[in-house]
């Protein structure tokens, strides 16, 4: 039986030929001294994924699974691993060089690390791009960077795909994860010195637009985990500051409809305006510097946050309990 390592690095990836290179290189590139391994467990691609990976430099892995999921792929992994600590980045990240040390090094006081999460550098963002931030512990425990002790991790029953989800892929399974970890008295910390760079995936407005549906699922991860209600969300009740001044500003707009209904123009005014004018502001400042395009990107934010809205809207209805 092949002795155990000192971690095991852990990447889901599905047709993410465009990507997975570069994230093995960055893995085969880590300034780390001790033994480690990376497995990647491929989804099911119906691209050159699996070949890649099969093929890149340094202690790599491959495991396929036939669709299941990336919290399934990652599970896979983990009893497949032979780390004692596992690690989990996702296939269209770059692992800096000091990933690895950073992430041990913060373990000797916690039991899981969250990682830092940024933009890949270099690479114009434009307003309808995807990327991901991680700048703190918010509770909701990305796994592009996570660390945990394997023995936690099997202890408190790893990813589960507990949330059904019918629009785009599975989602939650690390939240769960974090706060299944939190409930068992663990100890959790952040490590800013252990960043992770996510690929600047570029979208067209519709696909930015179409994203906010997703929002329907939060609800249903509230509902499980109210721990988050204190630890993310604003006042307990809305998801993000943006998106509480979109509805005060929504709210305000419906009382001033009605108010000018009932021939009542002062009253009409003196809601409406305080009540859009944070939400105004916060357009104006995402818009700031598109020069010609800002009318076009502020119509198509004004749009999206419409979205989400309904979908957290009816997310909430279904799952009996509230978060706008």
């Amino acid at each position: 039986m092949p002795a155990p390592l000192a971690l095991s690095v852990i990447v889901p990836a599905r047709n993410a030929a465009a990507t997975i290179g570069r994230t093995l290189d960055a893995l085969a590139r880590q300034d780390f001294d001790l033994p480690y391994e990376v497995i990647v467990v491929d989804d099911g691609s119906a691209d050159a994924t699996a070949a890649i990976a099969a093929s890149a430099p340094g202690p790599v892995r491959v495991l396929r699974q036939g669709g299941l999921g990336p919290g399934q792929a990652r599970h896979l992994g983990a009893k497949r691993a032979r780390g004692e600590v596992l690690a989990f980045t996702d296939a269209d990240c770059l692992p800096q060089p000091e990933w690895l040390r950073a992430g041990m090094r913060a373990l000797e006081d916690a039991d899981l690390v969250q990682g830092a999460v940024r933009p890949e550098r270099g690479v114009p963002l434009r307003p309808f791009d995807h990327t991901i931030w991680v700048t703190g512990e918010s509770g909701l425990y990305e796994s592009a960077n996570l660390f945990i002790r394997r023995e936690l991790y099997e202890r408190v029953g790893g990813f589960e795909d507990w949330l059904a989800v019918g629009i785009g892929k599975r989602l939650g399974e690390d939240v769960w994860l974090g706060w299944k970890v939190r409930r068992a008295g663990a100890r959790t910390a952040f490590c800013p010195q252990a960043i992770v760079e996510h690929a600047v995936i570029a979208r067209r407005w519709h696909e930015f637009v179409a994203e906010r549906i997703r929002l329907v699922y939060f609800p249903s991860l509230v509902r499980r985990i109210p721990e988050l209600r204190r630890a993310f969300l604003l006042h307990r009740v809305f998801l993000t500051r943006r998106s509480a001044a979109f509805d005060v500003a929504l709210g305000g707009a419906l009382c001033a409809a009605v108010l000018a209904a009932l021939a009542f123009p002062v009253w009409t005014v003196a809601i409406l305006a305080p009540a859009i004018s944070p939400y105004a502001f916060t357009l104006a400042r995402a818009v700031r510097f598109q020069g010609r395009y800002a009318v076009k990107v502020a119509l198509v934010q004004l749009v999206a946050d419409a979205v989400g809205f309904a979908a957290l809207l009816f997310g909430s209805v279904r799952a009996r309990t509230v978060v706008l």
